[in-house]
């Protein structure tokens, strides 16, 4: 049993994740205290970190809703590396959105 894991936290709705598409992205200390809060969005490695980074940092669906796109999330979301229990949380949440990846990629 995990005495102090974070909470994990989801958006209200994915139609709210209305977040940049490209660009350099600054994510707020709360969020990314790393030091290299920078990401360039229009380069595919760091977008995937970022995703990653907001996902699991998340401290309330605002933090989603300001920093995720839908349209990429549902792009990225079968090659990102999550914990287990944040991913069945949002699949839980969105069903579909394990597959929304998938239709995408054979599209």
């Amino acid at each position: 049993m995990r005495r102090y894991a974070k909470p994990v936290v989801v958006a209200d709705d994915l139609a709210l994740l209305d977040g940049p598409r490209s660009g350099i992205v600054t994510l707020p200390r709360h969020l990314d205290w790393s030091g290299s809060a920078d990401y360039d969005l229009d380069s595919p490695g760091r977008m995937v970190d970022l995703y990653r980074t907001v996902l699991i940092e998340a401290t309330k669906p605002a933090d989603l809703h300001a920093f995720l796109n839908r349209a990429i999330l549902t792009q990225l979301w079968p090659t990102l590396w999550l914990p287990p229990e944040l991913r069945r949380a949002w699949e839980e949440r969105f069903p579909d959105l394990p597959l929304t990846g998938s239709r995408t990629a054979a599209a």
